[in-house]
């Protein structure tokens, strides 16, 4: 079942990429730009990384944590920081528990094939843990001024 809108946000731990344990409820307080991703070093998924990247001090400035969400392992989580300095958390959600909760885990096709896989997919919520906006089916160009200007409606 998706999350809905102006409720709270589905809450969730999982490994991240620097050894910890993230959990979603513990952030209450900042506002959190959860984005849920297919896979590490992937053409698509580099560039929307690098994007928040490059962008996080605007976001940073409206009191809001990054966090980005896919079934790779920490392993690989670590390898794709590194390589392109990401500063934010990745979240490793390789039982998928997350992005069922999200229902982003849905099933695609691509070259006429069907599997299972992660929609990407953006989830905006407030300081008092309450989503309050979605992207679904997200495109990479444009998602940083897009999430930039639901926060500024926060």
């Amino acid at each position: 079942m998706a999350p809905e809108i102006g409720k709270p946000a589905p809450d969730f731990t999982a490994p991240t990429d620097n050894e910890g344990d993230f959990t979603l409820s513990a952030h209450k307080g900042k506002n959190i730009v959860l984005y849920f991703y297919p896979k590490d070093n992937t053409p698509g998924c580099t560039t929307q990384a690098c994007d928040l990247r490059d962008n996080i001090e605007s976001l940073a400035a409206e009191d809001t944590l990054v966090v980005g969400v896919s079934p790779d392992s920490v392993k690989s989580h670590t390898k794709f920081r590194e390589k392109h300095d990401l500063n934010f958390t990745l979240v490793a959600d390789e039982n998928k528990d997350a992005c069922e909760a999200y229902d982003v885990w849905l099933l695609k096709k691509m070259y006429g094939k069907e599997f299972f896989g992660v929609v990407r997919s953006t989830f905006i919520i407030d300081k008092e843990g309450i989503l309050r906006h979605e992207l679904r089916g997200v495109r990479v160009k444009g998602h940083v001024d897009k999430v930039r200007e639901l926060l500024q409606d926060l």
